[in-house]
């Protein structure tokens, strides 16, 4: 989060990238800091920290109360600007309800973030996760079907990269966490065109996912069907799941700017 050691650049501005740092620095376990607080999560100065929070709140995208700042409902408008200038989620939505509907499964779409995922659009179809997943969770890219199918179309650098740049946990008895293992996984799964993540994240989540491809052929976002273990096995997930989800996502391609 720390905004220390920027590249060199005659035109970066320096003033609104620390802005957005602070945005940044709110999170589930920071959901309301005071000034100093902001200002040690960022590595800013109090008096830096001072000037951003009262700006951002004055444009209403922060509010303070007593000493504390927390993000306000204004902050929305950044995230829904964002996914009106996605056309193909407005396209996706209805076909995903569509496959949702066909296999009473949840099915999601997700953009890559970094090392983690960001769902754009989703079907629920029951509760699968102890966690409530809506449009704008994040998720380890590496653990998901949704990241890994998504994690294939890099460079094998920049693959490393970001494997590199983790600190790998293990969320269950079957997450992989061996680096060497998940680089090959993810090149694996390019290769055949999908993923298919079994019970990594969580105990009972089973989820397969391919690639939403632009016109290059390069991915934009991924979509998934998820399901609970004892209800779908791995090549029920092959056999049935992964036609008509191959079709859909070649559908929501079409549409892709």
């Amino acid at each position: 989060m720390h905004v220390d050691g920027m590249a060199e650049d005659k035109e970066f501005m320096a003033t609104l990238a620390k802005g957005l740092a602070v945005l940044r620095s709110f999170d589930r376990e920071r959901p309301a800091m005071t000034l100093s607080q902001a200002a040690q999560a960022t590595g800013l100065s109090r008096a830096t920290a001072r000037r951003i929070l009262r700006t951002l709140t004055k444009l209403g995208y922060v509010m303070q109360n007593g000493r504390e700042f927390s993000l306000s409902s204004g902050i929305l408008k950044l995230g829904y600007a964002y996914l009106a200038t996605q056309n193909w989620i407005e396209q996706a939505t209805p076909l995903m309800r569509q496959l949702s509907e066909q296999f009473h499964e949840s099915c999601s779409a997700a953009i890559l973030q970094g090392t983690e995922i960001v769902y754009v659009a989703r079907i629920p179809a029951g509760r699968i996760m102890s966690a409530t997943l809506a449009v704008g969770t994040r998720l380890p890219a590496f653990h998901t079907a949704l990241g890994r199918i998504q994690l294939g179309f890099l460079d094998e650098a920049e693959l490393w990269r970001r494997l590199k740049s983790l600190r790998i946990e293990a969320y269950t008895p079957a997450t992989i966490i061996d680096v060497r293992a998940l680089f090959d996984r993810v090149q694996e799964d390019h290769a055949q065109g999908f993923s298919i993540v079994d019970e990594e994240l969580e105990r009972g989540l089973r989820a397969i996912a391919v690639p939403i491809a632009d016109r290059n052929g390069q991915s934009v976002a991924a979509l998934n069907l998820s399901s609970h273990s004892t209800r779908t096995t791995r090549n029920e997930m092959r056999e049935r799941f992964l036609p008509r989800l191959r079709a859909v996502s070649e559908q929501i391609s079409s549409s892709v700017v």
